[in-house]
């Protein structure tokens, strides 16, 4: 990378997930690609640990950070993040103690992938559905399927973007007949509670897999054989589409994204080339007498994988 001795201003951006965290360098809403780093969290006490180290690797000093924002998978709460698959705590006044930077920011990861939203290259959105005419205020939601589910509402105003926190995969799985009936009645014989993030996420894949054919299998190997057209991983992918596409149009019909709905995650991309053949897009419409209304919503697939540190960076730069 450049040599940033005595450089200044550069804001620090890191997405943590329940794995990795992926730390880098920004200049405004701009993230410099060539200074991304992934560390494995298993081998770090804290962030403050992974920060410190990636740091150290680069040759810049606390002093030259003016920033930091840091995307946590799991629920923030007056700036302090509780990630749901790590025991990490984030805290944004540590975090600004550790590192002397003028501003500082925790959010969720789904919130900082909204705040991309307006930053992505077009080359990496797929587009699923077209989207109409709206106004450059018209709200926008983002939706991720990875290790979890959640999703959030995108609002752009006059004073500015607001993407209001959530936890999205933790409500209610419908139940709509068909296989959803099924699922949700094994869900609550096993958990006792049917969650919309138990169904649509990774482990989501396995456990709807064994729900229909009643055997265990990797999400990985599921999709390998979905890839060579196997009959029961055909049959349990045209299930998952088909409950996330009902699950996308209740949050649609929630939200009123009439600037768009953004599918994001390692899930959502695994998928992407299933949404047409599987028929996501009907099962998103499928709303009864509202169904015709469900037509003014555009759908694309974020394949970005470093969208939550541009949206980090993006919502620095407003600040």
């Amino acid at each position: 990378m450049t040599d940033l001795t005595g450089e200044t201003g550069f804001s620090l951006v890191a997405d943590i997930g329940g794995t990795n965290t992926r730390v880098a360098l920004a200049r405004g809403p701009m993230v410099d690609r060539a200074t991304v780093t992934r560390y494995a969290n298993a081998e770090h006490a804290d962030l403050s640990e992974v920060l410190g180290r990636y740091l150290s690797e680069k040759g810049v000093t606390d002093r030259q950070i003016a920033g930091v924002c840091v995307a946590a998978a799991g629920p923030v709460h007056d700036g302090v993040a509780t990630l749901t698959n790590l025991d990490w705590r984030i805290d944004r006044e540590s975090l600004g103690q550790r590192l002397s930077a003028e501003k500082v920011a925790v959010l969720n990861d789904l919130q900082a992938q909204g705040h991309a939203i307006g930053n992505i290259d077009p080359a990496d959105l797929q587009e699923i559905v077209p989207q109409p005419p709206a106004s450059d205020l018209a709200a926008k939601l983002v939706i991720g399927l990875g290790t979890g589910f959640n999703a959030c509402p995108v609002f752009d105003t006059a004073g500015g973007r607001f993407v209001p926190p959530s936890e999205a995969g933790h409500v209610s799985l419908p139940s709509c007949g068909g296989a959803m009936q099924v699922l949700v009645e094994a869900m609550r014989k096993d958990h006792g509670f049917a969650s919309v993030e138990e169904a649509l996420s990774g482990r989501g894949i396995s456990y709807l897999h064994r729900v229909l054919h009643g055997e265990t299998v990797e999400p990985a190997a599921i999709m390998e054989r979905l890839d060579k057209g196997e009959t029961r991983a055909t049959e349990t992918g045209r299930a998952f589409v088909q409950v996330m596409g009902t699950v996308v149009g209740d949050l649609a019909l929630s939200h009123l994204p009439f600037g768009g709905i953004y599918l994001v995650g390692g899930v959502t991309r695994a998928f992407a080339p299933w949404l047409g053949q599987f028929d996501m897009v009907g099962a998103m419409r499928a709303k009864g007498r509202f169904s015709g209304f469900m037509e003014q919503f555009g759908v694309f697939v974020v394949k970005d994988d470093y969208a939550a540190l541009t949206g980090c960076a993006s919502h620095l730069s407003r600040l």
